[in-house]
């Protein structure tokens, strides 16, 4: 007879296979039909507002992984949030100004030449708009949920006037000037850079010792010193002003071979290895300072270098005598200040020399490097040339060298304010804590930022001129000027007059005449993108400012995290963020930087189509993202492993609780079995790591806490032993019912823990679990640990048991492997428990042969021929009964029921009960 119909084996539509990349889009429809963004918004109102601000990704090219590892782990962070009693609005964002737009539409054969400037703008408007539409797209297909109808974009009317009103609050305060300084200027792109636009690659330079003869020794020097000074910039020579000492280091005047030099005394050993001085002695020493106002002759031009100090020169390279020329670096532009020195720049914004630099004029910098050594060497001045490979400056976006290139730029100046800066962020929670430091020890040496740029594709700098060309910032031209942009957006900067821009009968005393002009550079992207605390925290009714959390890589520290603090604090005295979040790099599965030359790029497109977002997504939950991550094919396999057991164990309990109605069916906590209540002792414990894990943003925690559940303490524990209870036993059995009730709050309570994660998957088992009545798991809120009566002590009572079922387990397989038993169900075993506490707890356990999956148990006070173990003594034996045709266990009662001769008498009752109800 052929038992099978008699058996309740597990029954679900829910599929084996995942079918992700077929099954996901249709589920994002869905998804955007219900309006699942807006039906979240209002199920959350009225609660606690927690606000993750959108650092804006750049509006340009396909999403990279980078992209995906940071937009779902901000996904993660928003879907818990609204579900664990916060009301948790997402608003994405784009930065959409800046070079690269530009650049791409010179790629696509854009004339420039033949638009005005506002035409050209309107060009870069659009195809930004474009690229945040694909962008969008993506993001949606990563089943990241959020406001994608109203995003924040940089190149909004609305978002152009907040930001106006940020550097006009600035400006109020004074933080904001015009100045001439050098800054770092890109040849290639022909713009001044931020250092947050800074990026540094290796780069072959000359490196070269040259001398200046002393012109006026002060009475120190007998006027036949020469000073050397070291450089790997040789370019720069034209516009040498000045030799900087230290004040208080000592320096020596050696002679070698009857000439006599100035080096830093600590440098001597150095120096004469580099310059290879074979015969060499100190003719004298004298501290820096003594040094002040000595005047020495320029190598090849007929003027004065002054002998100056300052803090800045070191003895950890050159000579300790420090070229200095103020138009070309930072520290010598402020020592030259101090000097009253002129500040010479002899290179234009293309980075050829201009008619400053006789003898050099119209060559490139870089090119001039060969012609301006030949020079030294031929007036004698060239003391040693070689090449060296060093770190240097280039900028991230033409990939080419910068130089330092003192300009009229317009500056923030941070050093006004820093201590605030400094302030805020001791206050804020940094993840990880070296965050703190990192972006404290910038802010510290900042002095000042450069917010202009010479580009067209920006937002303008809303500066008038008067006739006397003195700029012109009031509250009123501000306000004005925000106003208009915020009504015609700001190409009207470059559309209209000056006199059309400004208020109606604006009067100046910088222009009698009535004569204005207007400024024409933009502001620095950074700046854009550092308003966003005022035009979308403070400018959209939903949010709030602080925001509780800004996530962003770990490059942000010297971008959006910076430039979000300095202009917050400028405007608010407060930093616009509460807690900052970062991760790290996505690299290729051997740790290497992604490269399309190398050929080793993973594009999250490929995965989705491959695999699935919730592979992506399981991917990201997995990972260090705190620190940089690996993502290969290999590894994303092992990530579909991970999935396919947790997607598996669903299954299993799906299947089992096919006829099972919550409402009619479900056993009450106290009348539960005792393992039972075991198992849900371990779910509240494990809803409260992933709760814990989750305010705490520590997403493996979650994955692995999650994964090894699913692994162990279910599919190797508790879904295995139940089968012999859930397959076999009848529909109504009590011990049927109580494992179905603790299978639906495991089932219902993983489902929410993961949702944010798996958040397609999430909805799909949903759909699935009996009686539950929201239509997305999304509109429901997280499960809450609750009391289980007597927990202390079933708890230990059944881990001791889990640990002695180890034992059994090993017995088991060693029998397996001697071919004493096959299945375990052949076995009968004997158990030796070590001391009392073991045979109690072995003695007080009902089904004890279930449990362990076998057939017959004993528990035995001795056995000489059991194996010792941990915690007891096992020996293992074939069981002498016959298998059960329905159950298969081997069991001493298969016979004796007459109508039913092949079965146990366990599976003869139930099978009666079967056809009884059939026949009522």
């Amino acid at each position: 007879m052929d038992y099978k119909q008699t058996l309740l084996m597990p029954q679900t539509a829910f599929p084996m296979r995942g079918n992700l990349p077929n099954k996901e889009p249709k589920m994002q429809e869905a998804w955007d039909e219900m309006s699942i963004y807006e039906k979240v918004q209002k199920r959350t109102e009225g609660r606690p507002l927690f606000v993750l601000h959108d650092g804006p990704p750049y509006a340009n090219g396909d999403l990279h992984m980078g992209h995906a590892l940071n937009k779902v782990l901000k996904d993660f962070i928003v879907r818990y949030k609204s579900m664990a009693g916060f009301h948790a609005p997402y608003v994405p964002g784009w930065d959409t100004h800046g070079l690269p737009i530009e650049q791409a539409l010179a790629k696509k054969k854009v004339n420039r030449k033949k638009m005005t400037v506002a035409e050209f703008r309107q060009k870069c408007a659009e195809y930004a708009l474009k690229q945040v539409d694909n962008q969008r797209t993506q993001f949606k297909q990563l089943g990241v949920r959020g406001d994608w109808e109203n995003p924040y974009v940089t190149l909004t009317k609305d978002y152009e006037a907040a930001q106006i009103k940020v550097f006009g609050e600035m400006a109020r305060k004074g933080y904001i000037y015009k100045g001439l300084k050098p800054v770092y200027w890109s040849p290639s792109s022909e713009s001044a850079l931020a250092e947050a636009e800074i990026e540094y690659q290796d780069k072959r330079s000359a490196s070269i010792y040259v001398t200046f003869d002393v012109q006026d020794g002060k009475n120190l020097f007998d006027g036949d010193e020469k000073f050397i000074i070291w450089t790997t910039t040789p370019w720069t020579i034209p516009a040498n002003l000045a030799i900087s000492l230290h004040p208080d280091l000592e320096y020596a005047v050696v002679l070698v071979e009857g000439t006599k030099y100035v080096i830093a005394h600590d440098m001597l050993e150095t120096v004469s290895e580099v310059l290879e001085w074979n015969n060499h002695s100190v003719v004298k020493t004298f501290k820096g300072k003594e040094a002040e106002h000595v005047v020495t002759r320029h190598p090849f031009y007929e003027r004065d270098s002054l002998v100056v100090l300052g803090d800045h020169v070191t003895t950890e390279s050159g000579t300790g005598c420090v070229h200095t020329a103020p138009g070309h670096g930072e520290d010598d532009f402020f020592v030259g200040n101090r000097y009253g020195l002129e500040v010479l720049c002899p290179v234009d914004e293309k980075g050829n020399f201009t008619d400053e630099a006789p003898g050099f004029e119209g060559m490139f910098y870089d090119s001039a490097n060969k012609e301006i050594t030949q020079k030294l060497e031929e007036v004698g001045a060239l003391v040693k040339l070689e090449f060296i490979t060093h770190s240097y400056p280039h900028d991230w976006r033409t990939k080419k060298p910068t130089i330092f290139r003192a300009t009229n730029q317009w500056f923030a100046s941070i050093k006004d304010f820093r201590e605030e800066i400094l302030s805020e962020i001791r206050r804020i929670n940094w993840l990880p804590k070296w965050g703190e430091t990192r972006l404290f020890n910038m802010v510290r040496d900042r002095e000042d930022w450069c917010i202009s740029r010479q580009r067209a594709w920006g937002v303008p700098i809303p500066v008038f001129y008067g006739e006397d060309r003195t700029p012109i910032i009031t509250e009123e031209t501000i306000e004005h000027v925000s106003n208009l942009f915020n009504e015609h957006g700001s190409n009207i900067w470059f559309e209209w007059d000056a006199k059309d821009l400004l208020p109606e009968g604006f009067t100046s005393e910088h222009s009698p005449k009535g004569t204005f002009t207007k400024e024409t550079d933009i502001m620095d992207v950074w700046f854009d993108s550092g308003s966003s605390h005022e035009a979308v925290l403070h400018g959209r009714q939903e949010l709030q400012r602080p925001a509780d959390v800004y996530l962003e890589g770990s490059d942000q520290y010297r971008g959006w995290f910076n430039s979000s603090i300095s202009t917050a604090v400028a405007v608010t005295g407060k930093a616009p963020y509460e807690t900052i979040i970062s991760h790290g790099f996505a690299l290729d599965g051997q740790g290497r930087k992604m490269s399309k030359s190398v050929g080793n790029v993973v594009v999250p497109s490929k995965i989705i189509k491959q695999y699935g977002a919730d592979i992506l997504r399981l991917w990201v939950a997995s990972v260090d993202y705190q620190a940089d991550v690996r993502i290969s094919d290999d590894i994303i396999k092992q990530t579909s492993e991970g999935y396919r057991k947790i997607r598996n164990t669903f299954r299993f309990m799906l299947g089992n609780l096919h006829d099972f109605e919550p409402g009619k069916d479900r056993v009450a906590d106290e009348n539960l079995e005792e393992v039972d209540r075991y198992m849900l002792i371990q779910l509240q414990e494990l809803i409260e790591k992933v709760r814990k894990a989750y305010d705490q943003y520590e997403f493996s925690t979650i994955y692995n806490n999650i994964h090894n559940f699913c692994s162990i303490s279910l599919s190797s524990f508790y879904l295995d032993f139940a089968k012999d209870v859930l397959y076999i036993e009848g529909e109504n059995s009590p011990r049927r019912r109580s494992i179905q009730t603790v299978y639906h709050e495991i089932l219902t309570a993983l489902v929410k823990l993961l949702s944010p994660i798996l958040s397609h998957t999430a909805d799909e088992v949903w759909s699935y679990i009996p009686g539950v009545e929201e239509e997305s798991v999304q509109l429901t809120d997280m499960p809450e640990p609750k009391v289980i009566d007597n927990k202390v002590e079933l708890k230990a009572k059944w881990d001791k048991f889990i640990a002695v079922r180890d034992d059994i387990l090993k017995a088991l397989e060693e029998a397996r492997a001697e071919k004493t038993i096959g299945k375990s169900l052949e076995a009968n075993i004997k158990i030796v428990p070590k001391d009392a506490s073991t045979e109690v707890l072995l003695n007080g356990i009902e089904h004890l042969q279930q449990l362990l999956i076998v057939s017959g148990v004993e528990v035995q006070q001795t056995n000489k021929d059991a194996k010792e173990y941990e915690y007891v003594s096992v020996l293992v034996e074939k069981h002498p009964g016959e298998k059960c045709e329905r159950c298969w266990v081997s069991s001493d009662t298969v016979g004796e029921d007459n109508d039913y001769p092949e079965l146990c008498t366990r599976c003869a009752e139930v099978v009666k009960e079967h056809y009884r109800d059939i026949a009522e």
